[in-house]
C-alpha cells in the first residue's frame, strides 16, 4: 500500500490528475486535509446499486470492479477501475442514486471527497469542469466500444481483446511496478465479456495449448501478445 506522501492528490499519476492539477496550492491542501482515506479488503463493497451518493471516490491503490445485476441476478461487469481513476462520478454529477455497485477486487485504498467540497471546486475552477467532461466522454467512448464488441464479436475475440486491455491497464496504472500477469478470476472475466465461466475456462485452455498464454492458478501470463492481438482483430 502507498505511504502518506503518495496519497496526496497532486501525486496522483493518471486519470484524476487532469482534475487536481487545476487547483492552486491552498485548495490542494484543503482537499488533502478534508478528504477521507478509506480502506477496503478484497471482496468488500465500496457502494451499492440503489444507494445515494454522498461524494466522489478516487482510487488510490488497488483494483475495483463496477458492475450491475440483471433482473435474473446475473452480474455484468461494466468497468474495471485502476489507481487515480474516479468511481461514482456520473451519479454525483447527475444527483441520481447509484445504478451500479463497486467492489474491491483486491485490497484497496480509496480517497473520498464530500459532495459539497467537490462541487465547490467545480464552481471555482471552470477548467475542472472541462476536465470532468473529458473524463466522462472517455468513459462513454469506452462504453460504446464495449457495446459494439459484445454485440458483434464472437466470444473468442472478446476474450482476447479483454486480456489485452487488462494487461495494458494493469501496467499503465503502475508503470514503475509492472506485473507480468493478470490476477483475475474466471468468473469476473466471464462477467466482463458477457459469457459463462465455463466458456472462459475452455478458451483459456485453448490459448494455453497454443502457447499464447500461460496460467498458474488464477494468474494469466500473456506469452505471445502479437498472436493475441491477431486473435482479437480477426473479426474487425
Amino acid at each position: 500500500m502507498k505511504n502518506k506522501e503518495e496519497l496526496l492528490c497532486e501525486r496522483c499519476c493518471n486519470g484524476s490528475q487532469s482534475f487536481f492539477s487545476k487547483l492552486d496550492e491552498t485548495d490542494l491542501c484543503f482537499i488533502n486535509e478534508n478528504k477521507s482515506l478509506l480502506t477496503f479488503k478484497k471482496g468488500e463493497t465500496i457502494f451499492s446499486e440503489g444507494s445515494k451518493p454522498q461524494g466522489v471516490y478516487c482510487l488510490s491503490d488497488g483494483i475495483v470492479k463496477v458492475s450491475k445485476h440483471s433482473n435474473d441476478g446475473r452480474e455484468q461487469i461494466i468497468r474495471i477501475v485502476f489507481p487515480s481513476e474516479f468511481i461514482g462520478l456520473r451519479a454525483i454529477l447527475s444527483g441520481h442514486f447509484y445504478t451500479v455497485s463497486a467492489l474491491a477486487l483486491e485490497d484497496c485504498v480509496v480517497c473520498f471527497i464530500k459532495r459539497t467540497d467537490f462541487f465547490q471546486l467545480m464552481l471555482k475552477y471552470p477548467d475542472c469542469t472541462n476536465s470532468l467532461i473529458i473524463i466522462l466522454s472517455k468513459l462513454l467512448e469506452e462504453a460504446e466500444s464495449r457495446m459494439v464488441s459484445l454485440s458483434h464479436k464472437p466470444v473468442r475475440q472478446r476474450l482476447a481483446e479483454t486480456l489485452l486491455f487488462l494487461n495494458h491497464s494493469f501496467n499503465a496504472a503502475a508503470p514503475a511496478y509492472p506485473k507480468p500477469y493478470l490476477n483475475i478470476t474466471r468468473s469476473d472475466l466471464a462477467n466482463i465479456i458477457g459469457t459463462a465461466p465455463e466458456t472462459v475456462i475452455r478458451l483459456l485452455s485453448e490459448f494455453r495449448e497454443a502457447r499464447i498464454i500461460e496460467t498458474k492458478g488464477r494468474k494469466i501470463y500473456l506469452s505471445d501478445i502479437s498472436r493475441l492481438q491477431f486473435t482479437a482483430s480477426q473479426y474487425d
